[in-house]
C-alpha cells in the first residue's frame, strides 16, 4: 500500500481522497494556496505545504511547486483530484519521471483520450458506439468538407479536439453557415487550448447525457459500475445527476457496458475513468472519455457500494481489483445535486463568509462538502461548496430524500443555488424521469 499521497487539489474531493486515505492507513499531505489555508483538509491532513498565492496558475496549476511539495515531505503518490492537472498528461508524466506515482491512467492514456479524435477513433477499434462524423480531423480542402457533412446529415457540430467544458463547439443548420463556422471554431480552439484541430458530428437534437463509470487495474482486469444520468445542464454544466440512468433501452444498455469494459482492456486503462454518451431513440453514440475520478461519483458509490476513491488509492499501489463483474450489483437509487455558491437568479458567484452551515442528515442521505460555519469562500475557484446525494430502495423514495434533505440544508452568508434544486427535483417532467441536455436551459429561459 502506498505510504503517504500528497492531494494535489483543494475543496470537496480533497476532503474526500483524504478520508479514503485515512481508511487505508495512508498518511496525507495537503497542498494549498495562500487562500487556501483554512480549508477543512488542510486541517486534518499529516502534513500541509503552501505551494502558492491564490491564482491556480500559481498554485494549483504550477506543476514544479506541486512536485517540489512532494519531495520536501517524502511522498510516495500524488492524487490530482477532478479539475485543474487530473486530466493533464504532461503533469502525469512529470510526476512518474520524479519518482512519485500518479494516481491516475498513464500518460499516454491520458493524452489518446484527451484528444477527441485520437479517442474516438480508439473507441470505434474497441466496437464502442460513436456519432457519425468526419472520421478524424478537418482539412482544407472547403468542397471536401461540405460533402462530409452532407454525408453526416444536417444539423451538424463543429468540435475542437482539444476542447472540453462546453467550449470550442459550433452547431450549424445550414450548409450556407458550414464553412463560416469550421473556420471561427478553428480560431476559437488554436486561442483556447493552442491546437486549432477541429473535427465533425452529426448533431443529436434532443439527447440525454449518460455516461459509464469504470475501474481497472493495468493488470488485464476490468469493470463497469453502471450508468449514470447528467442531463440537467446549464451551459453545458452538469447541476444534478442521478444513477442508474431511467427508461434506458435494457439491451442498450447492456451492450454499451460491456463495451466499455472490453475499451478498458483493449487500452490498457489503469484507474478510474468514465465513458460519456449521448443517448436518443434507444441508441447510445460515444463523445468523451474522463480519465479521473468525476464530481458526480457518490451517486455510483450509493448504488453499487463500491468505494471509487478506494479503487484508485489500491490500484495506484498496484494492487489488482478488489472486485468482480460480477460481484458489482445495482442497489436502489440515488441523486446528486451540486451545491454551488452563487445568486440563483444570474448564477454570478457569491463568495464570501459562511455565517451559518448546517449539513441536512437522515438514513440515505450523503453530505460531501469542505465548508463549515466561519468558512469564507474564496472568489479565485470553482463556485462548487458542497454536494447533497440521497439514496433509497426506488427512484422515488431517493428524491423524496432529496426534497428533503434541500429544505434542512442551511447555508448563511452567502448566496446559493440550493433554490434552483429545489424547484428541479419537484418539477413534474423531471420527476418523470428522461429529461434531455436541453430541458433545464429552456425551463430557465421560460
Amino acid at each position: 500500500m502506498l505510504d503517504k499521497v500528497l492531494i494535489a487539489n483543494r475543496g470537496e474531493i480533497a476532503l474526500r481522497i483524504l478520508r479514503a486515505c485515512k481508511e487505508l492507513g495512508i498518511k496525507t499531505v495537503a497542498v494549498h494556496s495562500k487562500a487556501d489555508r483554512e480549508l477543512m483538509h488542510v486541517r486534518l491532513a499529516d502534513e500541509a505545504v503552501c505551494i502558492g498565492p491564490a491564482p491556480s496558475a500559481q498554485s494549483y496549476l504550477n506543476i514544479p511547486a506541486l512536485i517540489s511539495a512532494a519531495e520536501v515531505t517524502d511522498s510516495s503518490a500524488i492524487h490530482p483530484g477532478y479539475g485543474f492537472l487530473s486530466e493533464n498528461a504532461n503533469f502525469a508524466e512529470q510526476v512518474e519521471r520524479s519518482g512519485f506515482v500518479f494516481i491516475g491512467p498513464r500518460a499516454e492514456t491520458i493524452r489518446l483520450m484527451g484528444d477527441k479524435v485520437s479517442a474516438i477513433e480508439a473507441m470505434k477499434k474497441a466496437g464502442v458506439p460513436t456519432v457519425p462524423g468526419s472520421d478524424g480531423p478537418l482539412g482544407d480542402d472547403e468542397g471536401e468538407n461540405m460533402a462530409i457533412a452532407r454525408r453526416i446529415g444536417y444539423p451538424v457540430i463543429i468540435k475542437a479536439a482539444a476542447g472540453g467544458g462546453g467550449r470550442g463547439m459550433r452547431v450549424v443548420h445550414t450548409e450556407g453557415h458550414l464553412l463560416s463556422a469550421i473556420n471561427v471554431t478553428r480560431t476559437e480552439a488554436h486561442a483556447a487550448f493552442g491546437d486549432g484541430t477541429v473535427y465533425m458530428e452529426k448533431f443529436l437534437e434532443r439527447p440525454r447525457h449518460v455516461e459509464v463509470q469504470v475501474l481497472a487495474d493495468g493488470q488485464g482486469n476490468a469493470i463497469h459500475l453502471y450508468d449514470r444520468d447528467c442531463s440537467l445542464q446549464r451551459r453545458h454544466q452538469k447541476v444534478l445527476e442521478e444513477a442508474p440512468a431511467p427508461g434506458i433501452d435494457p439491451a442498450a444498455r447492456a451492450e454499451v457496458l460491456e463495451a466499455c469494459r472490453q475499451a478498458c482492456i483493449e487500452i490498457d486503462y489503469r484507474g478510474a475513468g468514465t465513458f460519456e454518451f449521448l443517448y436518443e431513440d434507444g441508441r447510445f453514440f460515444f463523445i468523451e472519455m474522463n480519465t479521473r475520478v468525476q464530481v458526480e461519483h457518490p451517486v455510483t458509490e450509493m448504488v453499487t457500494g463500491v468505494d471509487i476513491v478506494r479503487e484508485q488509492l489500491r490500484i495506484a499501489s498496484g494492487l489488482p481489483l478488489s472486485i468482480r463483474q460480477e460481484d458489482v450489483k445495482l442497489n436502489g437509487h440515488a441523486f446528486e445535486c451540486r451545491i454551488n455558491a452563487e445568486d440563483p437568479r444570474t448564477f454570478m458567484p457569491s463568495p464570501g463568509k459562511v455565517t451559518l452551515y448546517h449539513p441536512p442528515g437522515g438514513l440515505g442521505v450523503r453530505m460531501d462538502s469542505h465548508v463549515y460555519t466561519g468558512y469564507t469562500v474564496p472568489p479565485h475557484y470553482d463556485s462548487l461548496i458542497g454536494k447533497l446525494i440521497t439514496w433509497g430502495d426506488s427512484r422515488e423514495i431517493a428524491l423524496t430524500r432529496m426534497r428533503n434533505g434541500l429544505d434542512e440544508l442551511l447555508v448563511e452568508g452567502i448566496k446559493t443555488n440550493t433554490d434552483l434544486h429545489k424547484d428541479l427535483v419537484r418539477d413534474g417532467h423531471f420527476q418523470q424521469g428522461g429529461v434531455n441536455i436541453h430541458y433545464l436551459e429552456k425551463k430557465l429561459a421560460s
